[in-house]
């Protein structure tokens, strides 16, 4: 097991390098941009905000995670914990409703003048920014709910079973604390993830016949921005439908299993963080952002030369 110990150590701490790096180097891009131009699209508004919940997950999960797994085991107590726990939860509901909300958005921007859907474009444009922020308030409200409860019932001699995630041991939810979790928590992200394959496949079916009529109209016309983005949009959403299902599996069978499994543990944190992780290096390569960012150095070089 030696060999396998320092490969998930080597791991875990690259994905977590990464997830921290890429998160923040895109937070810090898209603010250079308003710095620049006081203003942002609204597609890279919400792209803000996922990078922020993103990052949260990475900071709360994952850098515990990988310092565990580097010797230094159960360093918080049971209220610290639940804390750790409050924000896991809380910052990966955030990223569920941002990238729906993101998908919605992107099917309400691309839909055609005469759908139905063109006077909820409107009013979702003016008020993105309350919509946004309405979702941080409701998921820090609906996850403090369950952290209080937890908290309440920590000593609670009906909870027999104990959950040890390397960094510290909690007692598991009795059954009322499981109703709530999934009462407020689960069924939530279960109703985003519909919306993200309803959409998606909205989007999927608008790309289509848009193509078709390019198609019929001038064979060699090329395919639009709005085509780019949804595109890219798409792909982010399937990535994120891919990690959420394959991370929900792990955790279904985590939870049936009486005793933990260590692969299946690891697996599972591994998957967990493969989307708050992954996912900037997937908007930096489709958006060419890294190109953008030389091209502006470049020009401002020159530039500041001439001048």
């Amino acid at each position: 097991m030696g060999f396998w110990n320092l490969a998930i150590r080597i791991i875990f701490l690259s994905q977590t390098t990464t997830g921290i790096l890429g998160n923040f180097f895109l937070i810090f891009y898209y603010l250079l941009l308003y710095y620049k131009k006081c203003t942002l699209k609204h597609t890279d508004w919400i792209l803000v905000h996922l990078m922020a919940a993103n990052a949260l997950i990475i900071l709360s999960a994952g850098v515990p995670q990988t310092v565990a797994l580097w010797g230094f085991k159960h360093f918080l107590n049971d209220v610290g914990c639940k804390f750790l726990l409050y924000f896991q939860g809380f910052s990966r509901s955030v990223s569920i409703g941002t990238t729906c909300f993101l998908s919605v958005f992107q099917v309400l921007t691309i839909s055609p003048r005469n759908s139905c859907w063109k006077d909820y474009k409107i009013k979702v444009e003016k008020s993105i920014g309350c919509h946004i922020s309405l979702l941080w308030i409701l998921y820090m409200l609906v996850n403090s709910i369950h952290f209080a409860y937890t908290l309440v019932n920590r000593k609670s001699n009906n909870v027999t079973r104990k959950w040890d995630f390397g960094y510290c041991r909690t007692v598991g939810l009795s059954e009322i604390g499981g109703s709530l979790y999934a009462a407020f928590v689960v069924c939530p992200e279960v109703i985003f993830s519909v919306f993200m394959v309803w959409s998606s496949g909205s989007m999927v079916h608008i790309l289509y016949k848009h193509k078709q009529r390019v198609q019929y109209i001038h064979r060699s016309c090329r395919t639009s921005p709005e085509s780019r983005v949804t595109q890219n949009i798409l792909i982010l959403v399937s990535t994120f439908l891919t990690f959420y299902t394959l991370s929900s599996i792990f955790r279904g069978y985590t939870a049936v299993l009486y005793n933990q499994n260590w692969w299946l543990k690891n697996i599972n944190d591994f998957v967990s963080l493969c989307f708050p992780s992954f996912v900037p290096i997937i908007l930096i390569y489709h958006y060419s952002i890294l190109s953008k960012l030389c091209l502006g150095w470049i020009k401002n070089k020159n530039y500041s030369v001439s001048f």
